[in-house]
């Protein structure tokens, strides 16, 4: 009888009754992490030895081993970059240059289990972002169902910089040593996902933002071939041309160009080689940011980690082929805080930068007054830093893929945000991490996104019991999941700027195959 209720209460408790994975062997040794609501959680594991000394700008190398038991309890510093986001995000404010370590919760009782794993990418405009930030932990969505794990990745001139000594040194380019601490994090996937219960076999990198661009480019990156199955990305994406100079609406700068902005970065230092500049204090770099403006550092296209223009080489089919789920949101450039505009100015800054494609661009966004030219001023900035992407995104993965693409809209409006939902504001949905208490509705359709996003880990489909159904997009039907006040399918938004904007792109396009003739 005793027996029996002792079961009775055992399985009364559920879950939190049965072992957790409270340690695991990885690569360099063993971890142990935490429990917290049924969720294992390991902080700071390194997943690659530290770039510092001579191995700053190198591509990550092997993580260095260590004895005993690792207590993998708390984050590790962020990389190195200006601490203001990361105090406005709530994030511990600590840095360092040694940084490449990554974190992993998992819902797994036993190493036997096969959860779907999501890889978080960070956002900061390559420039800023760390895996400390409360918005992106990752217990709720492994309450869901899935493990997820949070990489780091070197940001600004030490993640980004690109030189003519370094690609001669390398031999095969330089500037892109972020994206190849990613890879590195993702082949730590590979090879320890399942000392957490994770499948390996489904991995879905996710990304927002400079991390959900970051995610377009592995998708098109020969170097991250087979390293994941799923990709989603919240306002991301980069398939314009390489910028060879300032053309508008292009990040991702030439090989060429990004080794000029980097000689004049390491002048400005006072560094007259690699060699000099490797024996200056990380402190010493950074400092060198300011009044620098030569350029922002960003990820390059150094025909090796970014073999060319991404959108060239889907047509070509020379991509990573997987379903993804990507999408916006409707008030993306008011995070920013742009300046209002004359409908005068409005008129002057578009034909100055949009070439012969600039009279479809002034008919699709309205600049009667100065009002309307405000709100396409914002508009434009939308389309053509994150709309736009996602959009030829979606439309080229399906034609040219056998993944499906699915296409998302987010369009809460709050107090907050009157004019609609700024850029990240659908972040803490997916997470589950609204902060203070949320609205019912609020809560509802994070339940609703976070869902979605884990069934896709699972499955490369974001249906499932009790969700609205999601169809997929093709260019013969372009609909999007609207995420609002009441979500449901609907046609894609703003159709008429975003075919305005591709006339642009396909002339840059253009542009640039003669420049390379």
């Amino acid at each position: 009888m005793r027996v029996a209720l002792l079961i009775m209460a055992v399985l009364s408790l559920g879950p939190l009754a049965f072992p957790q994975i409270k340690t695991a062997k990885v690569t360099g040794g063993k971890v142990q992490g935490i429990v917290e609501d049924g969720i294992s959680i390991f902080k700071g594991i390194p997943f690659a030895a530290p770039p510092v000394g001579e191995l700053r700008w190198k591509a990550p190398q092997p993580v260095k081993g260590w004895p005993g038991i690792r207590m993998a309890e708390a984050f590790a510093p962020g990389c190195v970059q200006d601490t203001g986001m990361a105090k406005m995000m709530g994030a511990p404010v600590s840095v360092s240059e040694d940084c490449l370590y990554l974190n992993v919760w998992t819902p797994a009782r036993s190493v036997r289990e096969k959860y779907p794993v999501i890889v978080w990418i960070y956002g900061g405009g390559f420039s800023g972002g760390m895996t400390s930030v409360p918005m992106y932990d990752g217990k709720k969505l492994a309450q869901k169902g899935a493990v997820v794990i949070s990489i780091a990745y070197r940001v600004g001139p030490f993640g980004f910089l690109a030189h003519p000594e370094l690609s001669r040194e390398s031999g095969k380019g330089s500037g892109n040593y972020g994206l190849q601490d990613m890879i590195a994090g993702l082949k730590w996937v590979k090879a320890n996902a399942e000392k957490f219960g994770g499948d390996s076999k489904r991995v879905t990198i996710f990304g927002h933002s400079a991390g959900g661009m970051a995610v377009s480019m592995l998708s098109a990156s020969p170097a991250a071939k087979g390293l994941f199955h799923h990709a989603i990305s919240m306002s991301g994406g980069s398939f314009a041309p390489p910028r060879i100079a300032d053309e508008a609406g292009q990040m991702v700068p030439s090989l060429k160009l990004a080794e000029s902005q980097g000689e004049a970065f390491l002048k400005k230092l006072g560094a007259n080689d690699i060699k000099a500049a490797r024996a200056l204090s990380a402190d010493e770099i950074h400092k060198g940011l300011t009044g620098f403006s030569e350029g922002r550092f960003w990820p390059v296209a150094d025909a090796n980690i970014l073999p060319g223009d991404q959108y060239e080489l889907y047509l070509a089919g020379r991509f990573n082929d997987t379903s993804i789920l990507i999408g916006t949101t409707s008030d993306e450039a008011g995070t920013f805080s742009p300046k209002p505009v004359t409908a005068a100015e409005f008129e002057k800054q578009v034909r100055a930068n949009y070439g012969p494609q600039a009279e479809a661009i002034l008919k699709a966004y309205p600049h009667s007054n100065d009002a309307e030219a405000t709100r396409s001023s914002k508009g434009l900035m939308r389309e053509n830093t994150f709309a736009w992407h996602t959009w030829a995104w979606a439309k080229l993965q399906s034609q040219k893929g056998k993944g499906k693409a699915y296409v998302y809209f987010f369009d809460r409006h709050t107090a907050a945000t009157p004019d609609g939902a700024g850029h990240g504001t659908d972040v803490p949905y997916a997470f589950q991490t609204l902060t203070g208490a949320p609205a019912k509705e609020d809560a509802a359709l994070s339940d609703m996104i976070s869902s979605y996003l884990v069934n896709f880990a699972g499955t490369g489909d974001p249906n499932g019991e009790g969700l609205p159904e999601w169809p997929s997009f093709s260019e013969s039907d372009q609909k999007v999941m609207f995420f609002d006040e009441q979500p449901s399918v609907r046609p894609i938004p703003n159709l008429d700027k975003l075919k305005a904007l591709d006339g642009y792109y396909s002339w840059r396009r253009e542009q640039a195959k003669k420049a390379r003739t």
